[in-house]
């Protein structure tokens, strides 16, 4: 490093202008570095959550079989005593089990709770923040 009379690198930019213009360019620089740093571990997070995705679909197939196989042992073991009946009981179980999740998925829509209301009543205050600004211009 060569250093001029005054003590200070040679190298460096002199005059504000060219100070200014080094640390935009170190402040862009940083911020790309943040960008790449988030893009990474974001796609990481996607890779994890994939895995947990397929991990959770297998555990589902196999609480299907499970359940398929504990069914089959109860009406095994009780058709001697009611015969084609327990099957009509199991149906019957199934189906009103059936039905309580769908009622408990249509309250869940009914409610908004998958439509973001936040976020979606941010925005429209931005919309709405931009148009007035624009009219009054």
């Amino acid at each position: 490093m060569q250093m001029d009379q005054a003590g200070f690198d040679a190298a460096a930019p002199r005059g504000i202008g060219a100070r200014m213009g080094a640390f935009a360019r170190n402040l862009f620089a940083l911020c790309m570095t943040r960008v790449e740093l988030a893009a990474l571990e974001l796609g990481q997070a996607r890779d994890h959550l994939a895995r947990l995705l397929l991990v959770g679909a297998i555990g589902v197939l196999l609480l299907c079989f499970a359940l398929g196989g504990w069914t089959a042992v109860v009406v095994a073991l009780a058709w001697p005593a009611l015969g084609w009946k327990i099957l009509l009981l199991v149906a019957a179980f199934y189906t009103l089990l059936a039905i309580v999740v769908l009622l408990i998925a249509r309250s869940m829509l009914a409610s908004d709770k998958l439509a973001l209301p936040a976020t979606l009543a941010e925005l429209r205050g931005d919309r709405d923040a931009l148009l007035r600004r624009r009219t009054q211009a």
